[in-house]
Parts: structure tokens; C-alpha cells; sequence
């Protein structure tokens, strides 16, 4: 496996650490790799994990080919694959070492989420900052509520313009092809909402932001934006 165009991802483990991995992919400031959590109910739900410098776990979800749940921490990847057991992800979510399915808690992988568990700014998202939670916008035609994720300047520009908009509908989705025949999100899923702290946050310092250049825009007239950028 080849330490991939010098970049700071080469630095993260050494060729041993990952060495009969599988998938192991490097890219520009991350590792990743294949992994999985086993139900006995539904069986082997895969997926791709991304460990980053910070200490940040980040899974994105292949159960199914229709599965578009992706940057889910360790633990809501554990409950989405139906594990009974969950809370114990670190023992429960495996990668694939000669082919062998090993936990996470076995693997060189979790050494800087240790050390972010201890530093004072493990709160911090990886640029610095909160990060953004996911939130939900209910439909005034059929009364559904539907999910934002603010994963980028651009998600939260959508639920930004969303929200300001009185009587918004499903058919107003730009990056969903949901509408109001489809069902609501179960209860059980909408309390998981992408924060790296615990997946069912209901509000903390870290998926709680008071505003920065990623949810608030220069060329939006509204109050919110205008006083960021005058503050600022």
C-alpha cells in the first residue's frame, strides 16, 4: 500500500498499523477503510470509516445500495445497523484484518480519538468550530417533518432559505426526491441528527453554532445574516 502523494494522511499510520487492512484508502487529510457492524437479526451491515488527525469517526453507510446515510459517528452507525446491544461501538463496529472481522478497540485506529477525548477542545469541529447537527423542517401541506443535513456551506444554505420560507413544502426539496406521499422518518432515526458528540444530542457545544461562514451568507437580507456579517 503506497503512502499516497505525500500527503498529511501518509503520517497518520504507519504501513504496519494498516498493513492486511481492507479498503484502506488515503486521502488528503483522512484514512480510510472498509468496515462493518453485525446484527444477529439483519446480519452484516458494511460501510466505509474515515478516521481523521482530529480524532473525528466518521462512517459512511452501505447496508444497502439505496442507503444514503453517510458521516454517521461510530455509535448512530451501531443503531442504524440494527445492533441490539448498542453503546458499545467501540467492541461492536469491525474492520477487516486477512479477513477476519476485528473491533475497532483491537486496532491502532482509535489512538487519536483517545487523545481528542482528552483535550479541551475535543468539542471542536475539525476546522475549529461546532459543527452543525442535522434539523428538521415540517411540511405545512402534509404536516411531515424532513431532515437537513448541514454537512456544507451549500446544506445549509438549503435549510437556511427552507426556514425562512413560511408555508414550505416537500415539493420545495432540492436535494431529497421526497414528497408528501413518502413516509416520515421513524421516530427512533430522527433522534440520531450527526452530532460527532452522541447521536441523540438534543443540543450541546458541539452541534450547537451561533453562527459562522458556514451557515451564514454575505448575500442573504435577512436579519440573522446581516447583523454575522456587521459583527464580524
Amino acid at each position: 500500500m503506497a503512502a499516497a502523494n505525500g500527503d498529511a494522511s501518509a503520517a497518520l499510520f504507519s504501513e504496519d498499523e494498516l498493513r492486511d487492512m481492507s479498503g484502506v484508502h488515503r486521502g488528503k487529510d483522512f484514512v480510510e477503510m472498509t468496515c462493518g457492524c453485525t446484527s444477529r437479526r439483519y446480519g452484516d451491515a458494511g460501510g466505509r470509516l474515515r478516521v481523521y488527525a482530529s480524532g473525528e469517526l466518521e462512517i459512511s453507510c452501505e447496508c444497502t445500495p439505496a442507503c444514503r446515510e453517510d458521516k454517521l459517528t461510530p455509535s448512530a452507525f451501531e443503531k442504524h445497523s440494527g445492533r441490539e446491544t448498542a453503546g458499545r461501538w467501540r467492541n461492536t463496529v469491525w474492520v477487516m484484518v486477512q479477513g477476519e472481522k476485528v473491533p475497532l478497540s483491537k486496532t491502532a485506529l482509535l489512538k487519536y480519538y483517545y487523545v481528542a477525548q482528552k483535550s479541551t477542545n475535543s468539542h471542536k469541529g475539525r476546522n475549529g468550530r461546532p459543527s452543525h447537527r442535522d434539523e428538521f423542517i415540517r411540511c405545512t401541506s402534509c404536516g411531515k417533518y424532513r431532515r437537513f443535513r448541514l454537512r456544507s456551506k451549500d446544506e445549509c444554505r438549503t435549510y437556511h432559505d427552507a426556514l425562512a420560507k413560511i408555508n414550505w413544502t416537500c415539493a420545495d426539496l432540492t436535494t431529497d426526491s421526497a414528497n408528501c406521499d413518502d413516509d416520515e422518518e421513524r421516530a427512533s432515526r430522527k433522534v440520531l441528527r450527526g452530532c460527532s458528540r452522541t447521536a441523540s444530542c438534543s443540543g450541546c457545544m458541539k452541534c450547537v453554532c451561533f453562527g459562522c461562514v458556514t451557515c451564514r451568507f454575505d448575500d442573504c437580507s435577512c436579519q440573522t445574516c446581516v447583523d454575522f456579517y456587521r459583527n464580524s
